[in-house]
């Protein structure tokens, strides 16, 4: 099946009260099966661009569009987008009351109306493929910040979500949990999972990237295939970013 385009954005902007621009007229698209990876310094506006795609935020000018449909600003409908465009946070967002299991499973049941049969067989595949079956019938508190992550992860693929947003989602881990963690994102890029990342870890975002995003000041300031930005990098703004990384490479 061929890629067609999924989710554009034409001159998107977000400001707060305090801060003015977070978002200064962001034109940026994806294809299916492409993964796009915002890199930037910190209070550029990567995170808030992701919340704004996930109507986790209001914009204030400026429109989205997921398969060729604007996203209007009807927060009673943002569940609906939600199924689309699912998300993975930083901070994982688990119920500490409930099992892993019970986690991946809740939503699909209510928001959905899925059988639980079903969606309990997919949850446990879906666990067994991240290496956390034998983790179902944990709660969170059991669980290392790896498997936390690993966990929301399978949490938002069990929606069957068109994209997945990931935001900073090694950026609270250890250094020797988070190839864990990417290694999984490395997978489902291999398996065609379009894909939108935020993140800090430059290694990673060479190695998975199609197209890379250098977001500064609420814009884009540069935007490159990932050799070409990391090799060639164009703006000054970029070099100067870039110099203050050392990055191994990371296999697929």
């Amino acid at each position: 099946m061929e890629n067609h385009l999924i989710l554009e954005t034409q001159e998107l902007s977000k400001s707060y009260e305090n801060q003015k621009n977070v978002l200064n007229g962001i034109n940026f698209s994806i294809q299916t099966g492409e993964v796009v990876v915002i890199v930037g310094p910190s209070g550029c506006g990567k995170s808030t661009f992701l919340r704004c795609l996930n109507m986790l935020e209001p914009i204030d000018a400026g429109v989205i569009r997921l398969d060729g449909k604007e996203i209007h600003q009807d927060f009673k409908k943002a569940h609906l987008i939600r199924e689309k465009v699912g998300m993975v946070f930083q901070s994982y967002e688990l119920f500490p009351h409930r099992t892993v299991l019970d986690n991946i499973i809740l939503a699909p049941i209510k928001v959905q109306k899925r059988k639980k049969e079903d969606v309990t067989k997919e949850a446990v595949a879906l666990l067994t493929r991240v290496g956390l079956f034998e983790k179902k019938s944990a709660y969170p508190r059991q669980l290392s910040g790896g498997q936390k992550q690993r966990v929301a992860i399978v949490r938002a693929l069990i929606m069957h979500p068109e994209i997945l947003l990931l935001d900073e989602i090694t950026a609270a881990l250890d250094p020797e949990m988070v190839r864990e963690v990417l290694q999984v994102v490395l997978q489902l890029a291999k398996e065609g999972m379009t894909m939108i990342i935020v993140t800090h870890e430059m290694g990673f975002a060479k190695a998975v990237a199609d197209r890379v995003l250098f977001l500064d000041q609420g814009q884009v300031v540069e935007e490159a295939a990932p050799f070409e930005f990391f090799t060639y990098p164009k703006s000054e703004r970029a070099k100067q970013f870039l110099n203050t990384f050392h990055y191994e490479a990371i296999e697929i």
